[in-house]
């Protein structure tokens, strides 16, 4: 099975979960990531690796419209289920691979990504593609989380979220996600990061893999005991195995 397999097979099972889930949904949190996009009510938005549509939906009242990208069907079918809920009919809805977009050169006035680049085995060709299809001066919205800058942290939590989702491939410490966005011939304006405090049963419900869930819970209740936080904070509090993923919003321009 190559990558973009997996990650079509993951979300795929994922769908549902994902598109309910508290610490993807939760309002302030996506609000958060669309107040960033500099977007007019004439600008044409893509939004990239869209999952279930949240922050399209959250998106399209603001501008004239929002072009929904995603390789997943299901993720697609679970976006254009919550837009028509909401009655938006200025959204688009397109499946593919963000390494590879079908899109014409300098086609939007804004692109937006959310926790999609740690999905990507080189994310700098998905910031390429986001950078081509994006106008002259328009800007580009990246919201993800990182890992430590300490290698062998970053290995460590990287390691176990893999176990908990196999289409996860490297959340990128701070300074590297800087530097794939740089790359991708980006100019960074503004850069925010914080921690977002998670439950473990809650983390491990989205996947919705019974199989996987308990010998990972043996693993970090195990590393929590030890004092082996993985730059993430695992530890316990009153029997719960609790961590923080810090998340950074930046906003780059062409």
């Amino acid at each position: 099975m190559d990558h973009l397999q997996r990650v079509q097979q993951e979300f795929t099972r994922q769908a549902s979960q994902f598109a309910t889930a508290a610490a993807v949904t939760r309002d302030d949190l996506v609000r958060r990531v669309v107040d960033a996009v500099p977007a007019r009510t004439d600008s044409v938005v893509l939004d990239v690796a869209c999952g279930p549509g949240i922050v399209t939906a959250m998106l399209a009242p603001r501008v004239r419209e929002v072009v929904a990208f995603d390789l997943t069907p299901e993720m697609v079918s679970q976006a254009r289920q919550r837009c028509a809920r909401a009655g938006l009919t200025n959204v688009t809805f397109r499946e593919g691979s963000a390494t590879e977009m079908a899109f014409a050169d300098a086609t939007f006035d804004a692109v937006v990504t959310r926790l999609s680049l740690h999905h990507f085995q080189h994310p700098g060709q998905p910031l390429a593609e986001m950078a081509r299809v994006l106008k002259p001066g328009g800007a580009i919205v990246v919201a993800d989380v990182s890992s430590s800058e300490v290698t062998e942290e970053s290995e460590l939590h990287n390691a176990i979220e893999i176990l908990r989702d196999p289409s996860h491939v490297r959340m990128l410490p701070q300074s590297e996600l800087l530097s794939a966005i740089s790359g991708a011939g980006l100019t960074v304006e503004q850069h925010t990061h914080w921690d977002e405090a998670r439950e473990f049963e809650e983390w491990v419900r989205i996947v919705d893999d019974p199989d996987r869930v308990s010998p990972l819970r043996t693993v970090v209740r195990t590393l929590a005991r030890l004092g082996q936080h993985a730059g993430t904070g695992w530890s316990l509090a009153d029997g719960k195995i609790v961590f923080f993923h810090r998340w950074h919003l930046i906003v780059a321009r062409k």
